[in-house]
């Protein structure tokens, strides 16, 4: 494998070479495989591997990145004279900048993160009879017209990040994952649903026959969808899209935003935005989870924290520039890929569970909209104006009665997470861990 720490050494001495002040250097390799398959045999077969690096070169407070997947000296020493070239044109950013060498991470232990399966990429007639079988147990129930996409595959990915601040580290990550697209009916009358896994672990992953049927039992229970009534109704959203409801709020809460003005949470530091008793924590170090890591794009060190604790907001998500911008610390929540800075991101997150399942909550909703699909989004950053296109099933006297499709659900974020009840049927093993979730009042119009 390429040696990404040699790479990444080669950059910053091409960098000071050239006249950079400060810089930083990232260099990846990636393998993936992904096979589909379509009517009991091969449709696609696809397999990439390649190394791609990244140059970010600071001069006072200007800055510059560059890229490139040639890793060649000639190429790694024109990066570094054209990155300081463009450095030299960049407008001032007075809140740019390395970290210290007494913030950054000095040890870890990514074997306790356990993010990468140490055994042979498996072979492609191994993904080809996962989706096969996928596809198979689809097909297997009656109504069941079609799979379509059924795709297995792999990934391995590994980084190395390094500064002239005396920062250097590296990681890398594997990803195996199944998933199935399952069709009902023709014409105007088709419903599709899906159902899919990825794991860290091959052996952790879910088994291709369980995927198949839960693809197929959603599709089927979706047939003869119609549209609700329109009106003023609870809204309870699935386990399977809930994270998005609970990843505007994320979205708001970070700094980027924050420093722009442009977040309708802007105003709401250490004040009740989620029902008191929830708790959103984001711990990076959790162990077989895609989101975690031992340090940011920075070389800082994570550690877990409480974006929202019992209901308040604690602060916003923060890499350096950010936080000295607003005159905070970092939350060591840098990302960034080969081509640009770092910047603020979130990685794994949980939300207290509640203590009914969502079959109670079904029940106690009595008229409303359980939702299992959304489509496109209206959402207005600073006032949390939120309209989006879903679909699912209506509930009436607290049981499910017929599938739904062709609506718009509206609210305003502020007075939706206020409003919350979660479910305790988060999946654990999930990057964010988020349960089905009831929103007490929203608008929906339907038929």
């Amino acid at each position: 494998m390429t040696d990404l720490a040699k790479l990444t050494d080669a950059l910053l001495s091409a960098a000071k070479k050239a006249g950079a002040d400060t810089a930083d250097a990232i260099a990846t390799h990636g393998t993936s495989v992904t096979i589909n398959v379509l009517n009991g045999a091969l449709e696609q077969a696809e397999r990439a591997e390649g190394t791609d690096i990244g140059l970010r070169v600071l001069i006072g407070k200007r800055q510059a990145c560059v890229s490139a997947s040639d890793t060649s000296p000639d190429t790694i020493a024109t990066m570094a004279e054209r990155a300081v070239a463009m450095a030299r044109l960049a407008p001032e950013d007075p809140h740019i900048g390395l970290a210290d060498p007494d913030q950054i991470a000095r040890a870890w232990d990514t074997n306790a993160l356990d993010l990468a399966e140490d055994a042979p990429e498996p072979s492609a007639a191994h993904f080809e009879q996962a989706a096969l079988t996928a596809e198979a147990a689809a097909l297997s129930h009656k109504g069941i017209t079609q799979a379509d996409s059924v795709a297995a595959g792999y990934s391995r990915n590994a980084i190395h990040l390094a500064a002239t601040n005396g920062f250097s580290g590296g990681y890398a990550r594997t990803s195996h994952g199944l998933s199935c697209v399952a069709i009902t009916g023709t014409g105007a009358d088709m419903e599709r649903d899906y159902f899919g896994d990825s794991r860290i672990y091959a052996a952790d992953l879910m088994s291709p026959e369980e995927i198949g049927h839960i693809a197929a039992e959603r599709t089927l229970q979706r047939a003869g969808a119609t549209k609700p009534p329109t009106g003023t109704f609870p809204v309870l959203y699935d386990e399977r899209i809930s994270t998005g409801l609970i990843g505007h709020l994320i979205q708001a809460a970070n700094g980027a935003a924050i420093a722009r003005g442009g977040s309708w949470l802007r105003d709401r530091l250490g004040e009740q935005v989620l029902p008191k008793g929830l708790t959103l924590a984001e711990n990076p170090h959790r162990a077989r989870i895609g989101g975690s890591k031992p340090f940011d794009a920075e070389g800082l060190a994570t550690k877990a924290r409480n974006i929202v604790e019992d209901g308040i907001l604690m602060g916003w998500t923060l890499d350096l520039a950010t936080a000295r911008k607003l005159g905070l610390q970092s939350t060591a929540s840098a990302a960034r890929g080969t081509g640009g800075p770092p910047s603020p991101s979130n990685g794994n997150v949980a939300l207290t569970q509640g203590s009914q399942s969502r079959k109670d909550l079904i029940r106690d909703m009595g008229t409303g909209l359980l939702v299992t699909s959304l489509i496109g989004s209206t959402i207005n950053p600073t006032t949390g104006d939120y309209s989006r296109g879903a679909s699912g099933f209506w509930i009436e006297n607290g049981e499910i009665n017929y599938p739904v499709a062709e609506c718009t659900i509206a609210g305003n974020l502020h007075q939706m997470l206020a409003s919350l009840i979660p479910a305790n049927d988060a999946r654990a093993h999930l990057s964010r861990v988020v349960p089905s979730l009831l929103v007490e009042s929203m608008t929906i119009a339907g038929a």
